[in-house]
């Protein structure tokens, strides 16, 4: 059978990519949003280069041995702000900043934040794969 499958994550540069693929757990229990923040928060104090990005991958496989899987990505940039900013959102969204925007992720509209999402763009990459394919 077909199988989609994704994964994301925050990167920030200046602290070597970290939290990347230990995003949901960065803090030491997975799914911990405010541990995750506040560990963030304290690893960039004093820090002046704080340019971050959401990266999200899915893939696609019509079948266990597919061997042309349909591989999609995106990116968000911006940057992490000083503390919590909005209450939307989930995970690391009160303190990652949309310059272009001039707001955090946390006080984006649903379909705002659609529009410009990692994970929102990596869909709508693999839409356009698919589309191609058939």
């Amino acid at each position: 059978m077909a199988a989609l499958a994704d994964d994301s994550g925050i990167a920030v540069p200046a602290l070597g990519g970290a939290p990347g693929i230990y995003s949901a757990r960065y803090a030491g229990e997975h799914g911990n949003d405010g541990g995750n923040i506040d560990l963030l928060l304290q690893n960039l104090d004093g820090e002046s280069n704080r340019a971050a990005f959401f990266y999200c991958a899915i893939a696609y496989v019509t079948h266990a041995d597919d061997p042309t899987p349909l591989i999609a990505t995106g990116a968000w940039h911006g940057e992490i702000l000083q503390a919590r900013q909005g209450e939307g959102g989930f995970g690391y969204d009160p303190v990652f900043f949309d310059p272009e925007l001039k707001l955090s992720a946390a006080e984006l509209s649903r379909e705002d934040k659609a529009a410009r999402s990692h994970r929102g763009q990596a869909l709508r990459a693999l839409v356009s794969q698919l589309n191609e394919r058939a």
